[in-house]
């Protein structure tokens, strides 16, 4: 699937987290809305400055009813070692033959890393209510993502 916007509806899917637990998107999404961001590579920069926002900003998903879920490349074990390293709190998904990337349309070109980073707060219908792009801002994707939920709540 390419070009996902806002009102795109998703088919369940299942990946492992850094525990290696498999988790179905529709428990996760059990009670109240994910947010899902894809990012190149656990442990680089970028993402880690990308995922210690997201946990910084836990009281406040907490307090929308929704919560983070990062997802990579990465293998089961990297993803337990970044989550471990940043005590980051919530579920990383281990996606490492791409095929959820793909469903998300999130591939990069032929690339070292070949996840985009980008962010889609995800309802519990499963309808994708808010897109965020932004390969440079770690920060924005959190804040616009938050600020997406808050908005809903009014």
């Amino acid at each position: 699937m390419t070009g996902v916007e806002v009102g795109t509806v998703f088919e369940d899917f299942v990946l492992p987290d850094e525990t290696g637990t498999q988790r179905p998107l529709s428990e996760l999404l059990a009670d109240g809305p994910v947010v899902l961001f894809f990012y190149p590579a656990a442990l680089s920069r970028g993402c880690t400055a990308e995922a210690c926002h997201f946990r910084d900003l836990a009281a406040e998903f907490a307090a929308v009813g929704a919560r983070p879920v990062g997802i990579s490349g990465d293998s089961v074990e990297r993803q337990q070692e970044f989550a471990g390293r940043h005590t980051l709190g919530f579920p990383l998904l281990s996606d490492v033959d791409g095929s959820v990337r793909d469903r998300f349309g999130v591939r990069r070109g032929f690339s070292v890393t070949p996840t985009k980073r980008v962010t889609f707060v995800i309802d519990q219908d499963r309808k994708v209510v808010e897109v965020v792009r932004s390969e440079l801002r770690m920060s924005v994707h959190a804040d616009r993502a938050l600020a997406a939920l808050r908005a809903r709540k009014s």
